[in-house]
């Protein structure tokens, strides 16, 4: 294993660059695939490069994963702007890799707002209350079973019992690069915590049930900044194996942004 999610091999295929996914990627859902934050944070990181303008910024962004993303060293990336604009620019990337048959397919694709920056100091702040400090939780040691997996790549502050909370609350930051030997943005390190959400306060116990979030839609008010990310998060189900997480992002301020994710739950 490599101290990043992922190592870039060639910055100048023409398919876009080329990365090697290490095991820190790998979900808990499966040896073979990759959990949806280091894939969603590598798109990212894909749309903030592209045409980068220090004037503006990343307001929303949705993931879409269109299968299980293999994890290996046959993964592509490459973004491009969609809609140009000087106040507003649409930008669009996918990841493309391997699929059951072997032949490259896109695995994942992203869409972001990009909006241009100006003042607004002097609006109010957000209504919604604050998460508890850092300092509040309780470390959260990763289970020898699920070993060398995504999960073991954060570091945990659980400030309930996330698992069966009917609000689940935790802090938590990566301990590895997003791409080695690079430094992470802000909203790259969003990026590569959001999706525990789909997890917290599921109160299903994963011997007996899956739920796998086919998408991830972010919406960012504000950039976080420091090194931890907070999630309060939880779940609905419906009657009929669709569910949706739900909840916000916060830095040691306060909230930065909305998650919202779609459900696929079934029984095992």
């Amino acid at each position: 294993m490599t101290d990043a999610y992922y190592q870039l091999l060639d910055a100048d295929d023409r398919r876009g660059e080329r990365f090697a996914a290490s095991d820190h990627v790998i979900s808990t859902w499966g040896s073979s695939m990759q959990n949806a934050a280091p894939v969603s944070a590598l798109l990212v990181r894909a749309i903030e490069q592209c045409a980068a303008r220090p004037d503006t910024r990343i307001s929303r962004v949705v993931v879409d994963l269109l299968g299980p993303v293999p994890v290996g060293d046959q993964l592509w990336v490459r973004a491009d702007i969609r809609r140009p604009g000087g106040q507003i620019e649409l930008i669009g990337a996918e990841m493309l890799g391997p699929g059951p048959d072997g032949a490259l397919r896109p695995v994942a694709t992203a869409s972001a707002w990009r909006f241009r920056r100006t003042d607004t100091d002097d609006l109010p702040e957000t209504p919604t209350p604050p998460m508890r400090p850092v300092g509040e939780g309780f470390t959260r040691y990763p289970d020898d079973s699920v070993a060398g997996t995504y999960i073991q790549s954060l570091d945990w502050r659980w400030l309930n019992d996330i698992l069966h909370s009917e609000q689940a609350e935790c802090w938590a930051r990566p301990l590895v690069d997003l791409v080695l030997a690079e430094p992470m943005t802000a909203t790259q390190r969003l990026f590569c915590v959001a999706d525990i959400a789909n997890g917290m306060g599921s109160r299903l116990d994963p011997e007996h049930w899956t739920y796998l979030n086919t998408d991830l839609t972010v919406h960012i008010h504000r950039l976080p900044e420091g090194q931890w990310i907070g999630v309060r998060a939880e779940n609905h189900y419906g009657r009929d194996g669709v569910g949706a997480s739900r909840g916000m992002l916060f830095d040691g301020q306060g909230p930065v942004a909305a998650i919202q994710q779609a459900q696929l739950v079934r029984r095992r």
